[in-house]
């Protein structure tokens, strides 16, 4: 099977999640900077979901940049990554409408770390499709970012039921950590056309 039906899809899911997140920023009540403080606590939740949101969906536009098929199993994996991702609205406007209280926090960090084993998981079945030897196989390797992001979202939970600012500072950290698209695909793309 060819990609393109799954890209196009995929790209679709990642606006429609856009769109849900940025529906969830209600205008204020006020025309001062007063009547935005309440809102202060919505915005940042927000601002760190749509960073989550666009490093995945480079990371996967990358991902699939460096393959030239799919199967069932990649259908499967990839809607399994956009089930994770589209809940990614809900806890964001449930940690910011509660203050970054423990239960949305630690909500919201369940849902990262499925996000992530999710896309670990869709790597996994493209590099097995497609060979270790394969472009993707060589430029992906153990993966070394993508676990240690997954331990991080782990311990990010349950420092959640001690303090929350903590875990929110661990999402931080792993969101700064995937800022920068994932070079090692690059790397091996370059290097194959040279």
């Amino acid at each position: 099977m060819q990609k393109g039906r799954l890209e196009a899809f995929s790209d679709g899911v990642f606006a429609i999640i856009i769109t849900i997140m940025v529906l969830e920023l209600k205008v204020p009540h006020g025309d001062d900077l007063h009547a935005l403080a309440p809102l202060l606590p919505v915005f940042i939740s927000y601002v760190l979901s749509f960073v989550f949101v666009a490093i995945y969906w480079n990371n996967h536009h990358h991902l699939l940049h460096a393959v030239h098929k799919i199967n069932g199993a990649i259908l499967w994996a990839n809607i399994h990554l956009l089930f994770w991702l589209s809940l990614i609205p809900f806890t964001t406007a449930w940690m910011g409408e509660n203050n970054f209280t423990t239960l949305p926090v630690a909500a919201y960090g369940v849902v990262l770390f499925m996000c992530g084993l999710a896309y670990f998981l869709l790597a996994t079945c493209l590099v097995h499709h497609h060979g270790k030897d394969s472009i993707l196989g060589r430029a992906l390797g153990m993966d070394i970012k993508g676990r240690v992001s997954l331990v991080i979202y782990a311990v990010a939970i349950l420092f959640a039921f001690i303090q929350a600012w903590v875990s929110y500072g661990a999402y931080i950290c792993v969101a700064i950590m995937w800022l920068v698209p994932d070079r090692r695909i690059e790397k091996v793309l370059e290097q194959g056309h040279q």
